[in-house]
């Protein structure tokens, strides 16, 4: 069973640090390194780059939140389960409804806001229906990143107040 809640930690910390890095280091540094190089373009070019980055995360955050949610139940079932375990398994459920929420709806209709557009969506009037929703939606798939983070550290502190 040590393996199996091995798993399971090692499972949300790649998930957990996953999102810490896409949020506060790739997305940042990317769209400063390429507005930068080239003013006009950049932007675009950055999006889209952090478009497929956001996308390649999602993929694993899903097998990463599958593994941990799968795991849970092994303890539960298998060996000694763990403590507070409705919690633990309902908030890796949450955190992983809310990944799959933002990969796909949101992200479906932020790539299809930004195919409308020939260049970035910050140089439509602010009072442009495209702009307005990509930004709420962009909005909306920071705070469903954070409120995971936030989870995803409570996850963590039972795992390691267990240790």
């Amino acid at each position: 069973m040590l393996v199996v809640r091995y798993l399971a930690l090692a499972a949300l910390v790649i998930w957990l640090g996953g999102m810490l890095i896409v949020g506060l280091v790739v997305a940042p540094s990317t769209f400063r390194v390429l507005q930068a190089a080239d003013p006009v373009t950049g932007r675009v070019l950055a999006g889209a780059l952090f478009g497929e980055i956001l996308g390649q995360f999602h993929v694993l955050a899903y097998v990463c939140g599958g593994l941990t949610f799968i795991c849970l139940l092994v303890l539960k079932f298998v060996g000694p389960p763990p403590r507070v375990f409705v919690p633990r398994v309902t908030l890796v459920a949450a955190m992983l409804a809310l990944e799959i929420y933002a990969g796909v709806p949101v992200t479906r209709e932020i790539n299809s806001l930004q195919s409308q557009v020939t260049g970035p969506m910050s140089a439509l009037a602010a009072t442009d229906r495209r702009r307005v929703r990509f930004d709420r939606l962009h909005q909306t798939s920071t705070v469903l990143m954070t409120v995971n983070m936030a989870l995803g550290f409570v996850l963590l502190y039972w795992y390691v107040r267990e240790a």
